[in-house]
């Protein structure tokens, strides 16, 4: 057996019947893949014999075969290959045998851009498709084509006394028991696909493939999962890179960006800079989607994008629409239909831009991993230095790139933070500096965080004062805002929030980053009013007063914030010390309007900045209200 090859055996091939008064046969074949080609030989004691070959490049599409007659051979587990303008029809031994073929050439061909939108999911018998009864053998396919298989499919139980026939060289492992039961109780495995691969790095973790289909054993915790494979290994997967395997879950498509606001929309879609770009994001509206669309040739004007509403009927069963005579059951048709047909937009959805191509980071780098060995870091260029030690650049076990904070001796309460640490791990999200782990059995302790490689926001928007429009500011601040609700979710209270705590990466996303880092300073300066560092004009009337903290503080350091992205980097309250600011505060005074600022959302950083605590919004209220100025300024502003 050759070193490239992925699956071997022995299974019956029928003739292609290419012309319509050939007699059908089916004969026994060695049957080999390997990553470039499915190969048949004709096998004799003394020699194999070459009888045919499919480049997999060359591949359209592969799925199991329907029947309801009677099989004339003893393979009862049909499958085919379409190709060219042939279809290869194959039958294995076992059902678990054809869904390791099926999987496995689906995993290879996943790329091809010949893949078929539909196929025919029934024979092509007697110069008809038994399926649509469609007479041309090169007729347009019936039923929905899913490249990435279907392994929810309930499959038929094996026939009796027709197991194990084949004459395999690689028998298919049997299909594992599932230990634990899916949440519902209904009896169906939850199935999962991956949105990127995964490559575990410790031996309890099960590596996948972007596309893939995984079933849920067990969920660990909100990170973490318990999964099986097709080939029926198990092991740990994080929760944040695979998505439900259900029919009307957009995550699954390339086309859809969930977090991506109309401004991020058109600066994507500018960037790519092709004709028929397009992504389906969220609207502003819960639960509606709209299409957003490049194209070049907009008249005398240029390029330009438009934004259509996916709309719906109001009868039942609902149907979704962008032009009101192509009515579709499901968002996916109603893309592939656009595809292929302007039918009033503007331009064919042609390429889908947005997709996040690098993967999000994982809640530490495996299952209940949190404590990192030193030795497996590798330290590279000084990023800063910040209030706990110096930041440097550095990489994990080679390859993962991170920011390792060395903490100064004295510099924090050591054993609080390491106890909190694991809970701090487990906060993941988007718009959140994911921390990776510590090192604590040596000093100085190490902090290893995403590294973001665009630094600290406030430097970010000084350093580009003037190129900003108004939506890129707004989008920033929300960005803050996701990351703030996801924290006020959790009870999570960060004490320090401000530009100079937030993180830009590659990808222009920003980051909080250092929440909660407060409580575990030892610097006396930092944690008295009456000195230099405590955060006097990011702070409320409850905190230098009563050192008081809650979700409520963090919204008024986020109107703070606000206001620092809109003057592009300016220091709150300018030359006024903090003793005088806190009098200024008492007495009702407030930041000014930043010029940059439209009159409403100068009003978002007022009601951040309301004296009373209970009066300011929570940050899922302050993400709504940028949502909505995104739609109104931000837009006017593009």
């Amino acid at each position: 057996m050759s070193a490239d090859t992925l699956l071997e055996e022995t299974l019956i091939k029928r003739s292609q019947q290419k012309r319509l008064t050939s007699p059908l046969n089916y004969k026994e074949r060695v049957f080999v893949l390997t990553k470039t080609k499915l190969t048949y030989y004709e096998f004799r004691v003394e020699k194999r014999f070459k009888k045919g070959s499919i480049d997999l490049q060359k591949v359209r599409c592969v799925e199991i075969v329907k029947n309801d007659g009677v099989l004339p051979c003893q393979n009862k587990y049909p499958f085919q290959v379409v190709y060219d303008t042939s279809t290869l029809y194959v039958f294995a031994p076992s059902y678990e045998s054809r869904r390791i073929w099926v999987q496995n050439i689906k995993e290879e061909i996943r790329d091809n851009s010949v893949i078929v939108a539909k196929f025919h999911p029934q024979f092509w018998m007697e110069g008809v498709w038994l399926c649509c009864r469609q007479a041309e053998k090169l007729a347009p396919g019936c039923e929905e084509y899913n490249l990435f298989g279907d392994l929810s499919r309930k499959l038929l139980p094996p026939i009796p006394g027709e197991e194990g026939t084949g004459r395999s060289r690689r028998p298919p492992p049997p299909p594992p028991p599932s230990r634990t039961q899916p949440d519902d109780g209904s009896g169906v495995e939850e199935v999962v696909i991956a949105l990127y691969d995964f490559h575990g790095t410790e031996p309890h973790d099960l590596t996948m493939t972007k596309g893939g289909q995984y079933v849920i054993l067990e969920k660990c915790d909100i990170n973490w999962y318990k999964a099986r494979n097709i080939y029926g290994k198990e092991g740990y997967i994080p929760s944040n890179y695979v998505t439900d395997k259900k029919l009307g879950n957009l995550e699954q498509y390339a086309w859809y960006s969930k977090r991506v606001n109309r401004n991020k929309a058109e600066e994507l879609l500018r960037t790519e800079d092709k004709e028929g770009g397009f992504m389906v994001r969220d609207s502003s509206k819960p639960g509606a989607y709209t299409v957003s669309l490049y194209t070049k040739s907009a008249g005398e004007g240029g390029a330009a994008i438009r934004h259509y509403h996916i709309k719906e009927t109001s009868g039942c069963p609902r149907q979704f629409y962008l032009a009101e005579k192509h009515l579709f059951t499901l968002i996916p048709d109603l893309i592939e239909y656009h595809n292929h047909n302007a039918a009033g937009l503007v331009a064919r959805l042609r390429y889908p831009v947005g997709k996040e191509r690098s993967a999000p980071s994982t809640a530490g780098f495996s299952y209940e991993k949190w404590e990192i060995n030193p030795c497996e870091l590798t330290f590279m260029k000084e990023l800063g230095c910040g209030q706990f030690g110096v930041v440097r650049l550095g990489k994990w076990r080679a390859q993962h790139k991170v920011a390792i904070k060395a903490i100064r001796e004295g510099a924090m309460y050591e054993e609080d933070f390491i106890e909190e640490a694991k809970v701090m791990m487990r906060l993941t999200h988007p718009k959140l500096v994911q921390l990776y782990g510590v090192c604590t059995h040596q000093r100085p302790i190490y902090i290893v965080t995403e590294f973001m490689g665009l630094g600290c926001l406030l430097n970010y928007v000084r350093q580009r004062r003037d190129t900003f429009s108004l939506g890129s500011l707004l989008s920033i601040c929300q960005d803050v805002s996701e990351g703030m609700e996801h924290l006020e979710a959790h009870g999570f209270i960060h004490r320090d929030l401000a530009a100079r705590n937030c993180l830009v990466n590659d990808a222009l996303v920003v980051k909080v980053s250092d929440f909660g880092m407060a409580r575990y300073v030892l610097d006396d300066q930092y944690t008295s009013s009456s000195g230099g560092k405590f955060p006097v004009k990011w702070s409320p009337p409850e905190v230098f007063n009563f050192c008081k903290y809650s979700s409520k503080s963090d919204v008024w350091s986020f109107g703070v914030l606000m206001w620092e992205v809109f003057t592009e980097g300016k220091m709150p309250f300018e030359h006024n010390p903090n003793h005088k600011v806190v009098m200024m505060v008492l007495e009702g005074h407030r930041l000014y309007r930043p010029k940059k600022a439209t009159p409403n959302i100068y009003d978002i950083m007022l009601r951040c900045w309301h004296e009373r605590a209970e009066e300011r919004p929570s940050f899922s209220q302050i993400s709504i209200l940028i949502s909505d100025a995104l739609e109104v300024d931000g837009s006017s502003s593009a």
